[in-house]
């Protein structure tokens, strides 16, 4: 019996001492992978993440609710301890972190928001509304106050799609002379925004300007007035800060860009982590980063 006692202390022990030893696991989960500004997000949450000394894993939602849904159901049953997130829909995504929550597992969402304030732990987010601002009023002096132009909008269903069109509207709408003549989701997608801008060009072939939701769609309007032999006549603005447009800025091929700092996201997100591992339950549900305009006369800073 004292032989049995002395067994079962040895056995409490090692479980004790294996539980120390093991660090939680960090799941990162991004809502494309098939777009360089999300890649470098999520690459940066894992790698935060593991220089903090935790393992990480990127799951990729393929811009797919349904997908995101399983990636959630995976990783909540394979133990992952915090969740670093960027969600495909500010609405659709609350229903996975609140199965994350009951689950007492923390979500940090990156970039993008949900709809709720009582779900993540925290949303840190690009000032978006603030950065299309500048880029309208960019886009104002740019056109000098009129002029026809096409704006190709980002997901219906994701919060920075409106901030950004919000943003730049507050300011270009106040300008009678400044005409849009379309309106169309390009799905924060470069194929798709070429493919929108083709197709409106045929009904408007004498636009003046385009101002997309995102860098990527941006780069896809740009080819499409390449191809139609426009893309010195007709200004794109974009928003991200994506290394290709900044290039392009500097060339005087694309006039501005908001440049988002993803770094700085992931890096918080991953901070904000740790820090609940080690105690802390207090966060600010959302957590405001600067966008800052780039054009040609800022370009080779960046």
């Amino acid at each position: 019996m004292k032989y049995l006692s002395l067994i079962l202390s040895l056995l409490i022990l090692a479980c004790s001492i294996k539980k120390e030893v093991e660090k939680p696991k960090i799941a990162v989960v991004i809502s494309t992978l098939n777009n360089p500004w999300f890649v470098v997000l999520a690459e940066s949450a894992a790698e935060n993440a593991k220089k903090l000394g935790y393992e990480a894993k990127i799951f990729d939602s393929q811009n797919n609710p349904a997908t995101e849904s399983d990636n959630f159901e995976n990783l909540i049953s394979s133990g992952f301890d915090a969740i670093l997130f960027n969600p495909t829909d500010a609405d659709g995504s609350i229903a996975n972190i609140l199965k994350a929550k009951t689950a007492k597992i923390p979500v940090f969402c990156m970039d993008r928001e949900v709809n709720a304030d009582d779900a993540a732990t925290s949303q840190i987010l690009s000032d978006n509304y603030s950065g299309c601002v500048e880029i309208g009023i960019e886009f104002v002096k740019t056109l000098r106050e009129k002029g026809k132009y096409v704006e190709i909008i980002g997901l219906v269903g994701d919060n920075n799609t409106w901030a950004r069109s919000g943003g730049f509207h507050s300011v270009v709408d106040k300008f009678p002379n400044l005409k849009m003549v379309a309106q169309q989701s390009g799905d924060f997608d470069r194929n798709k925004a070429m493919e929108v801008l083709e197709t409106i060009m045929q009904a408007q072939p004498d636009i003046d300007a385009v101002f997309c939701g995102n860098d990527a769609m941006a780069m896809g309007a740009y080819q499409a007035l390449q191809s139609a032999g426009k893309a010195d006549k007709v200004r794109v603005f974009g928003f991200d800060g994506a290394s290709e447009v900044v290039e392009k800025i500097r060339e005087n091929k694309i006039v501005a860009t908001g440049m988002q700092y993803p770094k700085v996201m992931a890096k918080t997100a991953a901070q904000y982590a740790d820090e609940y591992f080690k105690g802390r339950r207090e966060f600010p549900q959302r957590v405001p980063v600067e966008v800052e305009l780039v054009k040609s006369s800022n370009a080779n800073k960046y």
